[in-house]
């Protein structure tokens, strides 16, 4: 048997090639829309790619199941409950998909969506009666489960999907402690709360350390995994959404969106509502970017920051150093944004003989601002982290508009002194001051290093305490 993982850090996504290496006869399960990688390792273990399974509608990515059925010409596979445009064969409790000696055996297992199933993994060349591993998709994860709440908003209740759950863990709680569990994310994801940097364990471990699977009542169980999540990207609907639509595939979205475009092309399409997006390095976009555009840089989270915060109706026009234009829309493409119209050719220097559409957006070193708050007028401090993490330390007179949050609130910004923007290390904060600059603020600064900065200079902070001004 061959049991690969693929494991993408920036969507914290794992996916899997399973192959019976007698027969040839592969799967791929939960694969990302981007699969050249399955391909190419099929080709070179000279697998047929047989199936694709979908342990569910993914919420945080667009599945790449339609390109594995239209390139390998794989069937595509998901639970009874799934209701898809497309062609699916439909698996329930038992039934079994046969490699040869590997086969794979469906448990349905609902809670974090209504269509959930695991994976057993059989391999008869060693014990065909105990499974070797269990795929659980977003159902288990390591030291976390898969959250309930995401579906609540399109007719399946948080507390519907969290006694599922419930019920689900209990089966997969049943397997023999020595099962390898291989979830669909890790730690990063906001498909959980909780989740482990490891992306393998076994259940025996998982019982012993796993919050979400010792001994409680159901409505204990409710109580706990329903507590404290993460707010959700609002792309996640469209993505579960997408999901289940037929739709082109990433190559024809691949095909329409490297369109180089001239500046005067680029100033019409965003006077005319397109998106100016700017993947460059953060100190790169605040040295110099055209007017009107916002930062997400290719390095950090982009496509999660790039779903958070950009809208999949609008066209997006991609700026990026010469290179690396496909990157961008490819990882656009991977949640489902193929809005993209085209991106600027040549990158900033089609910017050299229209100086007058040139922008900065000044930084500040943590010891310089001590000193300016220190003084009159005080710099507005805005710390776009989440609640939670301005909630264990953050400069006096700070006020915390997470960065989902900056757009909807950015009257609460004032418009008449000094803006001082910072977040954890500075990825977040050159977003937070590219949206206010986007929205015609002059005077934002962006904080060098973050709140780290501001802790390595030992300059003071607070745990608690109320809003500042």
């Amino acid at each position: 048997m061959v049991l690969k993982q693929y494991y993408l850090g920036c969507l914290a996504h794992a996916s899997y090639l399973i192959a019976d290496e007698q027969t040839r006869q592969a799967v791929v399960v939960d694969p990302q829309r981007d699969i050249e990688q399955y391909l190419s390792d099929a080709r070179a273990g000279g697998f047929t790619i047989k199936y694709v399974v979908l342990t569910h509608f993914h919420a945080d990515f667009l599945a790449g199941h339609i390109e594995l059925r239209n390139r390998a010409g794989a069937q595509i596979v998901m639970g009874a409950r799934a209701q898809a445009e497309f062609e699916v064969l439909k698996v329930g409790e038992g039934d079994v998909l046969e490699l040869g000696d590997v086969r794979l055996e469906i448990l349905d297992t609902p809670g974090h969506t209504p269509e959930g199933i695991s994976l057993l993994v059989f391999d008869g060349t060693s014990d065909d009666a105990r499974p070797c591993a269990v795929l659980t998709g977003d159902t288990l994860f390591i030291g976390d489960v898969g959250r309930p709440d995401l579906m609540a908003s399109i007719g399946v209740t948080a507390d519907e999907l969290a006694e599922m759950l419930y019920h689900s863990l209990s089966k997969l709680r049943a397997l023999p402690d020595s099962t390898l569990v291989y979830p669909a994310h890790g730690a990063g994801s906001m498909c959980g709360k909780n989740l482990s940097t490891e992306t393998v364990s076994t259940v025996g471990e998982q019982k012993r350390f796993n919050y979400a699977l010792q001994p409680m009542s159901v409505d204990e169980f409710k109580r706990l995994v329903t507590s404290d999540q993460p707010e959700a990207p609002d792309y996640f609907v469209y993505d579960a959404v997408k999901n289940r639509q037929e739709r082109p595939d990433l190559d024809a979205t691949l095909r329409a969106s490297l369109t180089p475009l001239g500046i005067d092309d680029v100033v019409r399409m965003k006077r005319q509502g397109a998106e100016l997006l700017d993947v460059r390095e953060g100190t790169d976009f605040e040295g110099a970017h055209l007017a009107g555009s916002i930062n997400i840089g290719l390095q950090g989270k982009y496509a999660t920051w790039c779903g958070s915060l950009l809208r999949h109706d609008r066209p997006i026009v991609v700026i990026a150093d010469p290179g690396s234009e496909q990157e961008a829309v490819m990882r656009l493409g991977r949640i489902g944004f193929d809005n993209v119209a085209g991106y600027l050719a040549n990158g900033m220097a089609a910017l050299s003989p229209r100086p007058e559409l040139i922008r900065v957006v000044s930084r500040i070193t943590a010891p310089a601002l001590a000193e300016r708050l220190s003084a009159s007028p005080r710099p507005f401090v805005v710390d776009v982290r989440s609640e939670k993490e301005w909630q264990t330390g953050h400069l006096a007179h700070s006020r915390n508009i997470p960065l989902t949050h900056l757009r909807e609130r950015i009257g609460d910004v004032p418009r008449d002194r000094p803006v001082v923007v910072l977040c954890e290390g500075g990825y977040r904060s050159a977003i937070g001051t590219s949206l206010l600059a986007e929205a015609g603020f002059t005077n934002a600064s962006d904080l060098v290093g973050g709140f780290r900065a501001w802790i390595a200079s030992s300059l003071p902070t607070e745990s608690n305490g109320g809003v500042g001004s």
